[in-house]
């Protein structure tokens, strides 16, 4: 199909356009080749730019042929036409005076009247037949094919691929399975791959203070609240690095910010401190988070829930106005070391809005 487009397309746009695709991909797989050290992209850049470089030949020298005129052969068979009618008109005169008495005959004899010459057919003025504009041609061309690499140039920088992985090095999983029917009874509720990939996002590590890491594992779950018999939809997505782990969920029950700092009192919570994060109420707190074992070796039996490292929350409210439901942003580590809370605050302005907006 492109042999048969290139056949058919006008030497003045076909040029053009070879010269700059072979241009575009030359230089960028020569660019390529000096990034990665490939030395076979070396080679293929080598034949694009030879390539280039003989079709810019070819135009340069269509562009002087049009610009020579072409020369107009001159005809010498008047001039000998007339010479040898001068003779023969010399031999015809010797010969006349040879014969007096023939020609003196002859000259009494009447002359032959030639026959009318038919009138000429008018012949119409030739139109001269217009040529294209080669110039114009070759700019429209080029400009258009301009535009093509630009976009295969800086495209990939502008508009990145979706299927391409992000800069965290790890891409969420794609949930297959349908989301429990507390999902669908719930308003508004969002699932765990829309948390993931809110939370999986290429600054993350920087958001984290621990700038040069890269995430080694990314997951979404479309779970339930417990001890709800599956009635309170509970989201949640998780994303780990080798220095912290950074969990976000979000429950859709009736449970208010100011309810839940009451029962934080009520527990003894000391370290929990109220504020107010996108103008919606929130808190932080502190908890352990538990840790389970599990034995491969005697077929998956589970050991004991132990007490793991101490894990930092900030819980935000759904909307505005705290009329039920919250968001959870929880950061730990294995080493037990936390961030500052000032962490935290930074990754809610900028995943909380990446999930339901601004106003919740």
């Amino acid at each position: 199909m492109l042999g048969l487009l290139l056949r058919i397309l006008p030497f003045w746009v076909r040029e053009p356009l070879l010269i700059v695709v072979g241009a575009v991909f030359g230089v960028r797989i020569a660019y390529l080749a000096v990034h990665d050290e490939e030395p076979v992209a070396a080679g293929i850049a080598l034949v694009f730019l030879v390539f280039t470089a003989v079709r810019v030949r070819t135009v340069v020298r269509a562009l002087r042929a049009r610009r020579k005129p072409e020369p107009v052969d001159g005809g010498g068979g008047g001039d000998s036409a007339g010479g040898g009618d001068g003779a023969g008109g010399e031999d015809r005169t010797d010969r006349a005076a040879g014969r007096d008495g023939v020609a003196a005959s002859a000259a009494h004899r009447p002359e032959p009247q030639a026959a009318p010459a038919a009138p000429a057919a008018p012949v119409a003025p030739a139109v001269p037949e217009k040529e294209p504009n080669a110039w114009g041609q070759a700019v429209a061309a080029v400009a258009v094919f301009a535009a093509i690499g630009f976009a295969l140039w800086f495209g990939p920088r502008i508009l990145p691929s979706e299927d391409a992985a992000p800069a965290n090095g790890v891409s969420c999983p794609d949930l297959e399975e349908e989301p429990p029917s507390a999902y669908r009874d719930t308003p508004g509720a969002v699932t765990g791959d829309v948390l993931c990939r809110a939370l999986n996002r290429p600054d993350l590590a920087g958001l984290l203070r621990t700038p040069g890491e890269t995430a080694t594992a990314a997951s979404g779950d479309n779970g339930t609240a417990p001890l709800t018999d599956g009635k309170v939809a509970q989201p949640e997505a998780e994303v780990t690095f080798d220095t912290y782990t950074v969990n976000v969920s979000a429950t859709y029950n009736d449970l208010t910010i100011a309810q839940y700092v009451k029962l934080l009192e009520t527990g003894g919570q000391r370290d929990h401190r109220p504020l107010s994060v996108l103008g919606r109420p929130a808190v932080f707190s502190s908890d352990h988070t538990m840790r389970i074992s599990i034995d491969l070796a005697n077929g998956a039996s589970g050991g004991p829930v132990e007490q793991g490292p101490l894990a930092r929350t900030l819980t935000v409210a759904l909307d505005r106005e705290d009329r039920g439901g919250s968001y959870d942003i929880t950061v730990w580590s294995e080493s037990g070391g936390l961030p500052e809370d000032g962490v935290l605050l930074g990754i809610a302005e900028e995943v909380l809005p990446a999930v339901a907006g601004p106003a919740g």
